[in-house]
């Protein structure tokens, strides 16, 4: 299996109220659960083929309790990367190549599409956003804590990124529209953190 280690920044957001119960194995606040969550690729190697700069998204459907029901998914790939670096996206994040993203492929049941498209990501200052134009746009700003502190959890065991302390975020605004699905949200909860995934 060829080896591959991704680095950089991820920022989800969904329906549940702030913050998500579904991180702790808890059903989703509205009954099923309605998400998007994105990557940019800080640095990033397949094999010997550089991933730098490539962003990847998914939304997700889930019908009830994430851990109980399998998850409809459309798949997003930054339309920057050359052919190769597009498979590698889409054999990594499909689960093919082991690591975390392979345990997150394993909720899915129905692969509804993937798609090449320009993608727009920022995360800077506990605020995060994607925008891919004609499909989504979605804002999310942290939630001060204490003494004007972020609000972290950690080693919590539904996670996108393992090892990672999530800080608690709120949209602002959050519109999705593709393969027959289609939310309008905002006020509702975000997670936003680095991340680091790497061949098993």
């Amino acid at each position: 299996m060829t080896q591959w280690n991704l680095s950089g920044k991820y920022f989800e957001t969904c329906n549940c109220e702030a913050a998500c119960p579904c991180v702790f194995t808890s059903a989703p606040t509205q009954g099923n659960c309605t998400a998007l969550v994105a990557w940019h690729i800080d640095q990033g190697r397949y094999g010997g083929l550089s991933l730098d700069g490539l962003n990847v998204a998914l939304a997700v459907h889930a019908p009830g309790h994430m851990l109980e029901g399998k998850w409809k998914v459309a798949a997003y790939f930054d339309e920057t990367a050359s052919q190769e670096q597009g498979d590698a996206l889409q054999t990594i994040f499909g689960g093919k190549a082991g690591g975390h993203p392979a345990t997150l492929a394993s909720f899915v049941g129905e692969m509804v599409g993937a798609k090449s498209v320009p993608m727009h990501y920022r995360q800077d200052r506990g605020r995060a956003s994607l925008s891919i134009p004609g499909v989504t746009e979605a804002e999310i700003e942290a939630l001060e804590g204490q003494n004007g502190e972020p609000i972290t959890i950690e080693h919590h065991p539904l996670c996108i990124a393992p090892g990672m302390p999530a800080t608690v975020a709120r949209s602002k605004s959050f519109r999705f529209k593709d393969f027959g699905m289609d939310w309008t949200l905002s006020g509702r909860n975000g997670f936003l953190s680095d991340f680091s995934y790497r061949s098993a």
